[in-house]
């Protein structure tokens, strides 16, 4: 058969660093059998293929629903059907990802934005989880259990492991895992965050001296936390020097409701946390919930993030010095005016 893969993202998106792991898969699935396949950068002439399969990752990733209707297209990911996406069959879910998939676009980017088309061995060694996080994919998991062994999707042509795992330390062998991993001699990361919550003396005893590959990332979701994270902040400098960042959600609220009376407790749940971090030497990334376009301040969540996210920024200059950098103009007049209405505030914008 004459197959396309499509990744709506890479389409669709401005960056898009990440390659997709479902059309990787679908390729080496395809190409074993004999069949030919291409990665198709564009929608026309999809009619000339047997079979078009189009993953996504993100859900605000545009396409036109014409496209979807076709007979010889097959969608499916996070993006299209978010918590209710369905499995791929075990067959392919389990089969070694086509790590050439993206060569002939990958040659036209630049090198700084395609490293994990080119260095990385992808893929899960647990999924699910057991929090229920109302904003999460894995809001219906139960539990975190094993998924693939390593040697399913760690190739010898790629130096480095970059791990999707959901929750990894919620898994009850996590040490045998990270051990194997460990045993590999290559650097790996856990690219979803690791929820620091589970994290005891011997979690970090091992996993901060692994050969790990960038910074250690966790998450702070909820200010709510502020007393387990602030231990396990203490617990991680025991252990090591080395630079941690957490993914801080912003704007999101559980009940759903997002009028005027929850916008200014939600920007101080931001700066609670980001305040708490600096205090351990610790780095936050401010991701931004799709309701911050409703928020009166969101030029001022905006700046925050902006901030925050650059840690050359961060760790010697305040938000309000940050605001009077050249082209922030804006930035400063709408921070100065908040400030003049809310003073208690003043105290987070010049540490």
């Amino acid at each position: 058969m004459n197959i396309a893969v499509i990744d709506a993202d890479l389409l669709g998106r401005k960056r898009h660093r990440f390659p997709n792991l479902v059309c990787m898969k679908l390729s080496g699935y395809h190409k074993e059998r004999g069949d030919t396949v291409s990665l198709k950068l564009d929608y026309s002439d999809l009619d000339q293929f047997d079979r078009v399969y189009i993953a996504k990752v993100f859900t605000d990733t545009p396409i036109d629903q014409a496209i979807l209707d076709k007979p010889n297209v097959t969608y499916g990911g996070t993006g299209f059907f978010y918590d209710r996406a369905e499995p791929l069959p075990p067959e392919i879910e389990h089969h070694m990802p086509d790590y050439h998939l993206y060569d002939r676009w990958a040659v036209t980017q630049k090198p700084s934005e395609i490293k994990f088309y080119a260095e990385y061995s992808i893929g899960y060694l647990t999924r699910g989880c057991f929090r229920h996080c109302p904003f999460c994919v894995n809001r219906r998991a139960d539990k975190v259990i094993e998924h693939s062994p390593l040697a399913e999707f760690d190739s010898p042509i790629n130096r480095r492991i970059a791990l999707l795992d959901d929750n990894f330390l919620g898994c009850e062998r996590w040490r045998e895992l990270l051990t194997d991993l460990q045993a590999t001699g290559k650097r790996f990361s856990f690219r979803q965050g690791l929820d620091a919550r589970l994290l005891d003396d011997d979690k970090c005893e091992l996993l901060f001296r692994s050969r790990y590959d960038g910074d250690f990332y966790f998450s702070f979701d909820s200010i709510a936390d502020k007393e387990i994270i602030e231990s396990k902040l203490a617990l991680i400098r025991k252990h090591t020097r080395k630079q941690c960042r957490f993914y801080l959600l912003d704007g999101f609220n559980p009940r759903r409701t997002y009028d005027d009376a929850f916008w200014l407790p939600a920007l101080k749940s931001l700066l609670d946390r980001i305040e708490l971090l600096k205090r351990y030497d610790m780095l936050g990334y401010v991701m931004r919930y799709r309701s911050i376009a409703q928020s009166p301040f969101r030029v001022i969540h905006q700046l925050v993030g902006a901030w925050c996210n650059q840690p050359r920024f961060f760790r010697k200059i305040s938000c309000r010095q940050f605001s009077y950098l050249p082209k922030r103009e804006n930035d400063a007049r709408q921070l100065e005016r908040f400030l003049k209405e809310y003073p208690q505030f003043e105290h987070y914008f010049d540490q």
